[in-house]
């Protein structure tokens, strides 16, 4: 596992593929997913994901001035082969143009605050200068046309294939954005510790995740009908890709989460086939991976074509050595503390993991069996569009907060983390609210021309937006 680098395996970046032209075979294929995926060691380190979208301050309705974008990114003097802030986070752009900053590992929680707050100020300061904001949402909030800005070939081949089975791809590449957080597989344990345990903890705790931090309720400019609108993007999409593995809860029926990721990868459709430049890489229709392990041994696919394959796969928790959490929406400010704490403090030991487990058993029976993995699921459908309305999803997320404030009181230097949490959960979860909420509550109305797009979710709400904001 490379924690250290979390951002490497993320949407945005192009992964550097091992130099091998060895043709696979299904079986090696499935061996090297399984070994990869999961690293094996003791639990501890963090690291967070967080993506922006780009807003004039002035007049945050339009599109950015592209120029002012790439000055504010040239302020940073950052190479392109090693695009890093002086902390160590790493600075990318996703295809609509939003843009990322990915902190590196860190040993405990703290580390992982501070290192990412005095990157993140740097970047809202060179941002600043141009006259831009960093806004934390979920989806798109204003009215603008979804335009995949990076020209580069893996996004114009994978807007094709997301097109070709509705909208939800492009408004996924160009109106949504996340909280990620990132943490140890665990250990070859049956406890607490062990990386069954927490990928099996992982899936269970997404909808209260969602639920918790929607805050997505706006897309268009209007009001969607959910609290996580970005979810229910995600819902919509390739399920070859997008859902998590089947009999996830269970690991699979052969107990074996590495092997049931390792059948899922395989089982997948192609996104894109990297070709020589100036030739597009878009994938045959209906290809799976399998299948192209099955073609002949000279049109085989090799090592270097399925780590790349495992890089444009997006399920809710995305085993990339670590376990990647990518159900949350991105928070307002400096929100993402919150997840990132609560998170992490529930993964921390037996005791948090064991209480995080016993307050997510009643969502649990709809997690297995006939019913659909995240983000299909029952539970994770009431959590995108009921956030903490929903009551089961409240008194899970309630318990969870209260086993993450019992970790955080334990340790010392970690005050102003605890405090942030409960203020939190005081001001959105005990009050059945979310941070969508408040942006329903200062939803205005409609600026004149503001029509709703066709590919938007359904709304079953009266048409809102938000105003400039003063200059």
């Amino acid at each position: 596992m490379n924690l250290a680098r979390p951002s490497s395996l993320s949407l945005d970046t192009e992964p550097q593929a091992p130099p091998t032209v060895t043709p696979l075979t299904e079986s090696s294929a499935e061996a090297y997913v399984a070994s990869t995926c999961f690293k094996i060691g003791p639990p501890g380190r963090v690291g967070v994901e967080l993506e922006w979208f780009v807003h004039d301050s002035c007049r945050p309705h339009t599109a950015p001035d592209p120029a002012r974008v790439r000055a504010a990114l040239d302020a940073l003097h950052l190479p392109p082969d090693h695009p890093f802030l002086p902390n160590g986070s790493r600075v990318t752009q996703e295809p609509g143009g939003q843009v990322e900053l990915s902190s590196p590992a860190a040993a405990d929680l703290p580390g992982c605050v501070e290192t990412t707050h005095q990157d993140l100020a740097a970047l809202r300061a060179a941002f600043a200068a141009q006259g831009l904001d960093l806004a934390g949402y979920g989806t798109e909030p204003h009215p603008k046309e979804r335009r995949v800005t990076l020209r580069q070939p893996r996004y114009l081949a994978m807007e094709e294939f997301f097109g070709r089975t509705g909208p939800w791809g492009k408004i996924m590449m160009c109106a949504t954005a996340s909280t990620q957080v990132c943490l140890d597989a665990g250990t070859d344990t049956a406890g607490p510790d062990g990386f069954r345990t927490r990928w099996r903890l992982a899936h269970l705790l997404g909808p209260v995740l969602v639920a918790a931090f929607a805050n997505s309720p706006l897309l268009d400019g209007r009001p969607t009908g959910y609290r996580s609108t970005r979810q229910a993007v995600w819902a919509r999409m390739d399920p070859s890709r997008t859902l998590a593995p089947g009999g996830v809860h269970g690991c699979g029926p052969d107990g074996d989460p590495c092997a049931a990721w390792a059948r899922y990868v395989l089982d997948a459709a192609v996104l894109c086939v990297r070709r020589p430049e100036g030739r597009p890489w878009n994938a045959p229709v209906g290809l799976t991976f399998r299948a192209w392990l099955r073609r002949p041994e000279a049109e085989r696919p090799s090592l270097a074509d399925l780590d790349y394959h495992l890089s444009t796969l997006f399920p809710p928790v995305r085993p990339r050595g670590y376990l990647e959490l990518r159900m949350i929406d991105a928070q307002p400010g400096d929100g993402w503390v919150v997840p990132a704490a609560l998170t992490s403090a529930l993964f921390a030991g037996p005791r948090s993991v064991d209480a995080a487990l016993a307050a997510l058993e009643p969502l649990a029976a709809g997690a297995s069996g006939t019913a659909e993995p995240g983000p299909r699921g029952p539970a994770w459908s009431r959590a995108a569009t009921r956030g903490m309305d929903d009551p089961v999803l409240r008194q899970a997320a309630l318990d969870c907060f209260a086993a993450a404030d019992t970790v955080l009181a334990d340790r010392p230097g970690e005050g102003r983390l605890r405090s942030a949490l409960g203020e939190f959960a005081e001001r959105y979860t005990a009050r059945g609210r979310c941070p969508a909420d408040d942006l329903l509550d200062g939803a205005a109305p409609p600026r004149t021309g503001a029509g709703r797009s066709a590919d938007s979710p359904p709304s079953g709400n009266s048409p809102k937006s938000e105003e400039d904001a003063p200059c």
